[in-house]
């Protein structure tokens, strides 16, 4: 209707006199009316796109959304108001399961810092639903490339939970996954890992492979040099790599509305050229959907769109940002509790229960199966050996260079007179 009245709606914008200055800068009105005619495209002409993100005519998918136009499937109380993706039930059961293990996990991990059997540890629990509903888009040959927080998604793609409690052990070891499961190495420094994924996904497009790669990072990560790097990189060489951003509204005490005046963080990816999109990263199945989308498209050499996507993922952390950190020192009580009416495994328990597919009595056998399988991990892990001082100089070069062997010999010297009393706590 409108569409067709305005073909050109950003040429319009350009010439009215109300909507720009005489040096061509908009004014605050300019995206106000695209987000008019947008709404208004999608409403009488769905065969359009979004202004200067898809050709009028194209086919709609996820990808032609307005930004802040949040993609759900399950609305707060586990009822569907938007398209269910295509999972079977043990599917579905099997989701649950993850999230349930994920958060069971979280809380012994919590624990065993406390009573100073682990190292600072990074909680997880709140955005189950974005990292299990992610990672169960993945096929086993994609890569995932995780930042500090998703050792739910590691789980799901292979990665034994043994090896993630032996990395916050501070174990070397728990950072090398297992050869058939594509996990890198966690990166703590923020960002760091974007522009790995980008050049991961750069080389096997050049190697004619079909694999997708999938790069999670926080909302605090899109105010870094290196997202912008990494991103850029991917539009211009249209890498398979999914950008997948853990929005959970705070970046350690720095909240959301301090990263960006963006409205919203999937709008980036307009600077870069590539498809962006919001989803409710609470709905396990909203992201499941989504990201399925944004992988295929990614695998896709032929694709008619540009194969990178940036996911912007809304969702909260309910703890704190480590196990160093206290919360409410930045944040207040309400705003949690607001958040966790929203909690993803609640939502995803109700609709399968209302389904028929869940049960207390199956609830309480996932419950039973998880606990043991989380014993069973802290138990391996903690079987190991402690790692070698010797190993705080290994694992950076091949070969140790000639000034880390002086400082190693240095430290091995005070170790002799000292005693390991000085450097590990019993």
């Amino acid at each position: 209707m409108l569409a067709k009245i305005l073909p050109n709606s950003s040429e319009f914008v350009q010439k009215c006199p109300i909507l720009s200055q005489s040096d061509g800068r908009s004014l605050i009105a300019k995206p106000l009316f695209l987000s008019i005619i947008n709404y208004l495209r999608k409403r009488y002409y769905p065969g359009g796109g979004r202004i200067g993100h898809a050709k009028v005519g194209s086919t709609v998918t996820v990808f032609d959304r307005a930004y802040d136009d949040t993609v759900r499937v399950l609305d707060e109380d586990g009822e569907v108001v938007g398209d269910l993706p295509d999972l079977d039930e043990g599917s579905l059961v099997e989701m649950y399961r993850h999230m349930r293990l994920a958060r069971h996990f979280d809380g012994r991990a919590v624990s065993l810092q406390r009573q100073g059997r682990m190292g600072t540890y990074p909680p997880l629990s709140g955005q189950e639903g974005a990292q299990i509903g992610s990672a169960y888009a993945l096929d086993a040959d994609d890569w995932m490339v995780p930042s500090y927080r998703e050792h739910g998604a590691a789980l799901v793609h292979g990665l034994p939970l043994k090896q993630t409690l032996l990395y916050w052990m501070g174990h070397e070891d728990g950072n090398n996954a297992p050869p058939d499961v594509n996990v890198f190495p966690v990166a703590v420094p923020i960002a760091s890992q974007v522009p790995h994924a980008t050049g991961a996904a750069w080389a096997s497009k050049l190697r004619g492979e079909d694999d997708a790669f999938i790069c999670y990072f926080g909302d605090g990560a899109t105010s870094e040099g290196d997202f912008h790097e990494g991103v850029n990189f991917a539009g211009v060489f249209d890498t398979p790599t999914v950008f997948f951003c853990n929005n959970n509204q705070w970046a350690i005490s720095v909240p959301r509305e301090r990263q960006t005046r963006s409205a919203t963080l999937a709008q980036k990816a307009e600077a870069y050229g590539i498809d962006g999109v919001q989803v409710d990263g609470m709905d396990p199945l909203a992201v499941y959907s989504v990201t399925e989308a944004a992988l295929e498209k990614a695998r896709d050499p032929e694709a008619d769109r540009p194969r990178p996507t940036l996911i912007e993922a809304v969702q909260y952390r309910f703890g704190a940002h480590t196990t160093a950190d206290d919360p409410t020192v930045y944040r207040e009580d309400d705003e949690v509790e607001r958040w966790k009416d929203k909690d993803p495994i609640d939502r995803l328990e109700a609709y399968l229960r209302d389904e028929g597919i869940l049960d207390d009595e199956r609830v309480a056998e996932i419950e039973s199966s998880i606990e043991a399988q989380v014993a069973d991990a802290i138990d391996a892990a903690e079987s190991m050996a402690r790692p070698e001082p010797r190993e705080l100089f290994e694992h950076a070069y091949a070969e140790l260079p000639p000034e880390l062997e002086r400082q190693y010999e240095a430290f091995a010297a005070l170790r002799d007179e000292r005693g390991d009393a000085a450097f590990l706590e019993e």
